[in-house]
Order: C-alpha cells, then sequence, then structure tokens
C-alpha cells in the first residue's frame, strides 16, 4: 500500500515537471505579449538638397547696351552695382544693363545675411558706333522752335512718370521678340545729324515697314504710357515695363491698341507702325532701357527671325 502511494505522489510531480518546461500544452491559451511602446522603423527619408550658390551666375556678356541676366549667391540681402541697390526676385534672379555710353568697369556686390561681401568685377566691352545723317528737322512736328521748346518740357514730364511708375511682371525673364520684323532703317547707338544739327545719338533700333504694319509685344508687360496726342519727335508713343526696371518704346505708332494699366502678353497685338513724330517714313523704332540705361534692343532679342 505504501509502495502504490509513493508511486502515484512521484508520477503526479513528474507531470508537473514536465508541463513546468513547456514540453506539454497547457490547457489554457498562451498569453499575448505586452504592446511595446517604440513604433516599428520606417525606412529613411532623403531630401532633396537646396542647392547652395556661392557665387554669382550671369547669362550674357557685360558690354555697352548689353543686358544681363544673373543669379545672386545664397542669402543675398543686399545686391547692388556701383553702389546702387538692385532688385532681386525671391528665387534669387536679377537683372542689370549697361548704357550705350557705359564706363569700362562696373562692381557687383552682395551683401549676405551674415554680412559677408561677395564681389564680381565686371569688364564692359565697349561698342562700335555709326554716324547717321538723317534728312529731317531736329524739333520733329513742332512747326517751329519756340513751339518746341513750348512743348518738350511736358511731353518730358510724360515719358519720365510713365517710366518712375512701379510695376509687377516677369517679362523680363523671357526670351525677347522682335515687335516686327522688316529691313533695319536704323541702328542702336548711332550718332544722328539732323540736316546738318548734330542731335543724340539713336537710342533703339528702327525696322522699316508698310504704314498699318502691325506690332506685337516683345514680351509680357504692362502699359505705362499711350500717348494721347502725337509727340513731337516720337509721334504716337507707347512704353510698356517688362519689370525690373526694363521697358520697352515703340515710336511713330500710327494707331496704338492699348492704354495705360493694361497688362499685356507676349506676341500681343499693340498697334500699327506708322511715321508720325520725327520720321523720314514709315517704320517702327524699339527703344529698351533699364533705369537711365539705353540698351541695344538686338542685343536682348537676338537675330531677326531667330
Amino acid at each position: 500500500m505504501r509502495l502504490a502511494l509513493a508511486a502515484r505522489r512521484h508520477a503526479a510531480a513528474l507531470s508537473v515537471l514536465i508541463a513546468a518546461a513547456g514540453c506539454v500544452p497547457s490547457s489554457e491559451a498562451p498569453a499575448k505579449p505586452a504592446p511595446s511602446s517604440v513604433p516599428p522603423s520606417r525606412p529613411a527619408t532623403i531630401s532633396a538638397a537646396v542647392p547652395v550658390r556661392a557665387d554669382f551666375t550671369l547669362r550674357g556678356t557685360p558690354e555697352q547696351g548689353a543686358v544681363l541676366v544673373g543669379q545672386a549667391p545664397s542669402g543675398t540681402r543686399l545686391l547692388t552695382l556701383d553702389s546702387q541697390p538692385v532688385p532681386v526676385a525671391s528665387d534669387g534672379a536679377f537683372l542689370i544693363a549697361f548704357d550705350r555710353d557705359a564706363g569700362p568697369s562696373a562692381l557687383l556686390v552682395a551683401t549676405l545675411a551674415s554680412g559677408q561681401r561677395i564681389e564680381r568685377a565686371l569688364a564692359i566691352a565697349a561698342g562700335s558706333w555709326r554716324i547717321e545723317h538723317i534728312n529731317a528737322p531736329y524739333r520733329g512736328s513742332a512747326s517751329s522752335d519756340a513751339d518746341f521748346a513750348r512743348r518738350r518740357p511736358a511731353e518730358l514730364a510724360q515719358i519720365a512718370a510713365a517710366r518712375a511708375t512701379p510695376v509687377e511682371s516677369d517679362g523680363w525673364r523671357q526670351k525677347f521678340r522682335w515687335p516686327v520684323t522688316g529691313r533695319f532703317s536704323g541702328f542702336f547707338g548711332s550718332q544722328r545729324v539732323y540736316q546738318g544739327k548734330p542731335g543724340s545719338y539713336h537710342s533703339g533700333t528702327d525696322v522699316a515697314v508698310p504704314a498699318g504694319t502691325p506690332f506685337y509685344a516683345p514680351a509680357d508687360g504692362v502699359v505705362t504710357l499711350a500717348a494721347s496726342t502725337p509727340f513731337t519727335l516720337e509721334g504716337n508713343l507707347l512704353i510698356v515695363d517688362h519689370g525690373m526696371g526694363l521697358s520697352s518704346a515703340f515710336l511713330h505708332c500710327q494707331r496704338l491698341d492699348v492704354k495705360a494699366g493694361d497688362r499685356v502678353t507676349q506676341g500681343q497685338q499693340l498697334g500699327l507702325v506708322g511715321r508720325t513724330g520725327r520720321a523720314t517714313g514709315p517704320h517702327m523704332h524699339w527703344g529698351l532701357k533699364w533705369r537711365d540705361a539705353r540698351l541695344d534692343p538686338g542685343k536682348l532679342a537676338g537675330p531677326m527671325g531667330s
């Protein structure tokens, strides 16, 4: 009896040990593991590096009558050309230009937010200018020298006010087009002599076409002047500002199809070519100006037909 009781106790103890060791499935469901407080790992995200410009980038050739478009160094707080402030777009782009009589050098300076200055010295190439004799009176359509002296100040005031009008436009970023195509009859920068009387140099490029030929916007912009009556020299004058201080002037027009304040797009018809003002025949005079610098349209638009 005692032996049988001992055997039963030994068997029961052995069963408990085996179950504890996990060799026999338990009759209860296994406990679920406690949730982890650490989120599952995710693949690392690689962000695109933002390009950093440590110096200027410039497109164009520094020369008299030319326009340059550039990118300022990253972090530029102030940009100047020969100590004069130059506006910079939000993406760092800017525009500078050089007058027909610009000196041989210019200094472009970017001041960064840290106070560091980055400088670029520019050597400006000289142009080669013609002499043109024009068989037209110096006073243009004015009836006399006295009439010209009386009328001209008000005309110049209108032109100055138009060029001083602030404009928001990205036309200056575009590849400019010729407003009309035809035969060149006058060249930018030429010294002009009007019936023997020396005048100022030619401020634009003349394209001879028949009167009534449509002309078109070379780039986007805003009309800042559409003369209501013909000016003594310019005739029916139209000025379109392309932003950043760059503007186009169209002279001697027969008709204007837009008015001051109109926003125009590249390729839009602006009017008809004529011979109003000081003109010996129908043609389009296209002038470009950046601030006080008069520019060569051909250097911005390239060869005609390109």
